[in-house]
């Protein structure tokens, strides 16, 4: 199943179905296992993950369904909460999801017979990003095509609610900065809001748009990426409000930022969904060329495993994942 090009995966996961959107659990659950929610044009589905770089006795990667919870609408963007726990008795799996209806829709499952969920109804356009509170998880930030972000407790009450100058693109809660939220506008600025105060308390600026995803680092808080135009870009906080690194990396255009979550200097990136093939790239700042290039056909999505150099996007009828060096 391991293949020596780099251009091809490591493994896949056949679908049912075309899969928009795919989402590591980024938080432990309690179990040897990686959850997994990839969402496709009316369902979510929930499973499980082991690969031979963590478990010796796997051979290639073991993956199992777990649930298949009916959506009954495109799901654009999912998002794990903390509480998720597969050691509790029973389980509890919670995730978050965004539709084309401009609706967020907050799943619980105790895998058997408890089947809940909740409309969020407040945003006027298309939701672009969703992020649970990373610690207690007991309120969602979403962030909006109508110029808002929205903080959100477990009932859909809004607790905040920021108006922004441009498209909110990505929002991202920091386990170590619990108090602040970061949110990259379209428009090329990236805010940091003081969730106490409800007042911005710092911005970058990428130079370029269309700003399309940003990153927060989880292993170093003062680094920030994002992609605008055809380019990636590198923020350091105390450094600077403009960026540190920019290079171009797609030919069109860039579509997604998301750091590894188990190396500072390792990141992936993201190619337009074209007609044939989107590009996945994986970065190292030490290294002047990207150390991976993944083809998949059209794809979308991109999550990094917790604790493993291993990256997924998702595509027709597949889930791709790349594993690279550290």
């Amino acid at each position: 199943m391991k293949q020596d090009s780099t251009r091809n995966t490591s493994y896949t996961v056949d679908c049912e179905d075309y899969v928009h959107v795919v989402k590591f659990n980024p938080f432990d659950s309690g179990d040897s296992c990686s959850l997994i929610a990839y969402g496709g044009n009316n369902y979510v589905v929930v499973g499980t993950c082991k690969f031979q770089e963590e478990d010796a006795e796997v051979e290639g990667m073991q993956y199992k369904t777990l649930r298949t919870f009916h959506h009954g609408i495109r799901v654009d963007a999912i998002a794990w909460s903390p509480e998720t726990r597969l050691d509790a008795i029973p389980p509890q799996i919670r995730f978050c999801t965004a539709a084309s209806d401009r609706k967020l829709r907050l799943f619980t499952s105790d895998l058997q017979d408890k089947n809940e969920f909740k409309i969020f109804d407040g945003h006027s356009d298309y939701i672009n990003d969703l992020v649970f509170a990373p610690n207690e998880g007991q309120e969602i930030a979403s962030v909006s095509d109508d110029h808002t972000c929205r903080v959100w407790d477990l009932e859909g009450n809004e607790k905040a609610h920021f108006v922004l100058r441009s498209a909110g693109m990505s929002v991202c809660w920091h386990p170590e900065e619990a108090f602040k939220l970061m949110v990259a506008e379209k428009n090329g600025t990236i805010r940091f809001y003081d969730l106490i105060t409800q007042q911005a308390i710092l911005s970058l600026e990428s130079e370029q748009t269309p700003l399309m995803s940003a990153d927060w680092c989880l292993k170093n808080t003062f680094k920030i990426g994002a992609v605008a135009g055809s380019d990636w870009l590198i923020w350091d906080i105390t450094r600077s409000s403009y960026p540190q690194d920019k290079r171009p990396v797609h030919v069109d255009r860039a579509r997604l930022f998301r750091w590894s979550r188990v190396n500072e200097n390792l990141f992936a990136t993201t190619g337009y969904p074209g007609k044939t093939t989107t590009q996945l790239l994986v970065h190292h700042l030490g290294h002047p060329q990207p150390i991976l290039t993944g083809t998949a056909a059209v794809g979308s999505g991109l999550t990094w495993h917790r604790t493993l150099p291993l990256c997924a996007v998702g595509g027709d009828h597949k889930i791709f994942f790349w594993v690279t060096e550290m």
